[in-house]
């Protein structure tokens, strides 16, 4: 392991934070390879009294061996976690010596306390249906290490290369979760890719010598998602639905396939995001929850027309939404039944409402690739390419279109005269 090259302790006054009485606290910075981490000692002394060369109170100050001396065993104290760390083979940083010092750096040495680590610190920040697939992933690896190590946990250091081939082979032998829900390819490539920003947590706070996902690939199978096509649009619009719960669902999926908006987005919609754009009409604005980026659309008279037969619903008691939504779930399970009412032949899930939007009714419409990647919220045109199977449609259309107006030019009858240059010129 590399030892850090230079590490000292300085004591300086923090001038910036002087307190009502004119007193300065004093501050330590520990310094490792020009980086610094400060940290103060719960001490305050006057300016006038400090000898900044030494860094210490002028001895002839009254109390000034009692700070001196505490100066010191704040700096020996600093010096014997310099020296754990390297006693540990730990990776050595100003910033971990500080929290050594601090009593704040419990080392995370196994699988099982990292998951731990992550659960308490990291996945509060993630969506539920995110939390809920690191859930999965986590019982993946308990299971992955009771049958093939016949352990409970393991050691950090001990996952490598070859562990990660194990458990990718695990994955594709295991029984799933559910057996309703088999693991696809890219079903394991995801519960990679979760363990993988694990072990980035292990690697930036030092648990982790190197890093085993190095030489790792994540190998995604390209997926085109179902949408439907205008006739289909249509056909459901105008499909008879007895039951008030299907009806809703089909009224939200035909909303989110004129907007572009995603399940979440659909269920946070509120009357301040309807807003007055650039041409004076109304427009959705939102931010994207998945990427946080802004997003502005036009709102088209068919999604207008589904907010106002739900004009009624905005509330105190439901947050003022737009639009009664039910969950996730729920709403996949009446969109089969919706497909199976109209004969549609395609797996209807909220998100084919997207997938909708950005084909049928804009690529095939003349909407520009560009135009479409924005009105997503996608950050890189690269990931709107994946309609790009669509504009194959579209310039099928195009060329249609223009067969036709060469068959059109070939009928033309077209004069030629001879120019004062010696030049034909087309006269028609």
């Amino acid at each position: 392991m590399k030892t850090s090259q230079t590490f000292s302790i300085h004591f300086w006054l923090k001038k910036t934070a002087r307190k009502n009485n004119g007193n300065v606290p004093i501050y330590v910075r520990i310094t490792v390879d020009g980086i610094r981490a400060d940290l103060s000692i719960k001490r305050t002394i006057r300016e006038e009294h400090w000898s900044h060369g030494v860094g210490r109170l002028n001895p002839r100050t009254s109390g000034a061996r009692n700070i001196n001396e505490y100066l010191e065993e704040v700096r020996s104290k600093l010096t014997d976690c310099h020296k754990q760390l390297h006693s540990e083979n730990a990776l050595i940083t100003a910033r971990a010596i500080k929290l050594r010092y601090l009593g704040k750096d419990k080392a995370v040495n196994t699988l099982k306390e990292l998951i731990g680590y992550h659960r308490k610190n990291g996945i509060q920040k993630l969506e539920p249906g995110t939390t809920k697939n690191y859930s999965a992933t986590e019982k993946y690896i308990e299971r992955f290490l009771k049958e093939s190590y016949m352990v409970a946990d393991i050691k950090i250091a001990s996952i490598d290369y070859s562990f990660l081939m194990e458990f990718e082979g695990f994955l594709r032998s295991c029984h799933p979760l559910r057996k309703s829900q088999p693991l696809s390819n890219n079903g394991i490539m995801k519960h990679m890719e979760r363990f993988q920003k694990l072990m980035n947590i292990a690697l930036k706070f030092g648990w982790a010598k190197h890093n085993p996902f190095a030489l790792y690939q994540l190998k995604f199978e390209e997926y085109d998602s179902d949408f439907l096509e205008q006739h289909e649009i249509i056909l459901l619009q105008s499909l008879a639905i007895k039951e008030p719960g299907i009806r809703l669902v089909r009224d939200l999926f035909i909303f989110a396939c004129y907007t572009g908006l995603s399940y979440i987005e659909v269920k946070s919609l509120k009357n301040g995001d309807i807003v007055k754009g650039v041409d004076g009409n109304d427009w959705i604005s939102v931010k994207r929850k998945k990427t946080g980026t802004p997003v502005k659309v036009p709102l088209l008279d068919e999604a207008r027309n589904i907010l106002n037969r739900y004009a009624d619903h905005p509330h105190p008691i439901n947050g003022h939404s737009l639009l009664p939504v039910f969950s996730n779930q729920k709403v996949n399970q009446y969109l089969k039944n919706i497909a199976c009412k109209a004969g549609i032949n395609k797996h209807l899930t909220f998100h084919v409402a997207r997938h909708t939007f950005a084909t049928t009714v804009t690529l095939l419409n003349d909407v520009p690739l560009e135009t479409v990647s924005k009105l997503l919220g996608h950050t890189k045109l690269s990931t709107t390419q994946r309609y790009a199977r669509v504009v194959e449609q579209k310039i099928s259309k195009d060329m249609v279109n223009l067969k036709k107006i060469l068959a059109s030019n070939s009928k033309k009858e077209y004069n030629y005269q001879l120019t004062s240059h010696g030049h034909l010129k087309v006269v028609k």
